[in-house]
């Protein structure tokens, strides 16, 4: 169980660090020491927030990321909300305040 919350930090780590850096990523150099995440060859401590995007509307995620941003959020996570997005088998929705590609393009874009 140790070795699987690792991996799943790690997943985080990277997952976080890609949506922070956006199309910037091919650009620089990401490591980790076991002390620090080093971009760029600059030690940096991430502040990471949550906005949970199925609590609100489309139109207001821009708002809300930039609130974030202005706030000190270097990272924004999310939960997926699994139980909205297949609410029966086989069943998907994708749609409106359900749409994580749009809300993770919006914060990309922010």
């Amino acid at each position: 169980e140790r070795m699987e919350t690792t991996s799943v930090s790690k997943l985080f780590i990277c997952l976080s660090i890609a949506l922070l850096l956006g199309t910037q990523l091919i650009q620089c150099s990401v490591t980790y020491d076991k002390k620090a995440i080093i971009i760029n060859g600059h030690r940096r401590i991430l502040i990471s927030g949550s906005i949970h995007y199925p609590r609100s509307t489309p139109e207001m995620w821009e708002d809300l990321i930039q609130k974030a941003k202005e706030g000190g959020l270097d990272v924004i996570e999310t939960y997926v909300f699994w139980n909205v997005h297949e609410p029966s088998p086989g069943n998907y929705n994708f749609e409106g305040r359900y749409d994580l590609v749009r809300f993770i393009k919006t914060i990309q874009k922010a």
